[in-house]
């Protein structure tokens, strides 16, 4: 287990056990820790969780689009609900040319613009006792796909499985607003 994993299992670890609500403002800490592992920007880590009636997923993170909406688990364009219903992860590293919906894209993150384009992703379920309760993503931005930085690998891909692994167990406890 790298460094880094080893450090996020302790919060987990810490945040579990104290078996408190956790506050979003903590969850996007975890985001962060996991940005850091994989040389991004908090902007291009995604949080979401499944709704109680298990049919669609809402961002924790980022916080700017907590409020935009939800995503139905149904849904044929968004690679989040193929992600949650085939409880599969992916990686797509030319994401521009996939077919998917651009809505949460056009929210402005940092600033009252428009930011760059997802150009790679990949995305994860997260799992709780055989059962899907949201999904983890990480992405790289840019104006191109060679702007936004090296492709991920399967090795990636499956560091971050052991990071949805480990935010599986706190996720029931965020305190959804």
């Amino acid at each position: 287990m790298s460094g880094q994993l080893a450090d996020f299992v302790k919060v987990v670890d810490a945040l579990t056990q104290a078996g408190q609500p956790i506050e979003l403002p903590v969850v996007a800490k975890l985001a962060a820790d996991i940005g850091r592992a994989f040389s991004v920007r908090p902007d291009e880590v995604a949080i979401l969780a499944t709704t109680p009636d298990d049919k669609f997923l809402r961002f924790l993170v980022p916080e700017q689009l907590r409020n935009v909406g939800t995503i139905p688990i149904n849904s044929t364009s968004a690679m989040v609900s193929r992600t949650a219903r085939e409880r599969r992860a992916e990686i797509i590293n030319n994401f521009t040319i996939a077919r998917h919906s651009t809505v949460f894209e056009a929210v402005p993150l940092e600033s009252k613009q428009r930011g760059d384009p997802i150009q790679k992703i990949m995305s994860v379920p997260v799992m709780a006792d055989n059962k899907v309760t949201g999904v983890l993503q990480v992405s790289r931005k840019g104006k191109s796909v060679t702007t936004a930085g090296a492709d991920f690998s399967p090795n990636e891909l499956t560091s971050l499985g052991q990071y949805a692994t480990h935010l599986a167990r706190c996720l029931p406890l965020v305190k959804q607003v």
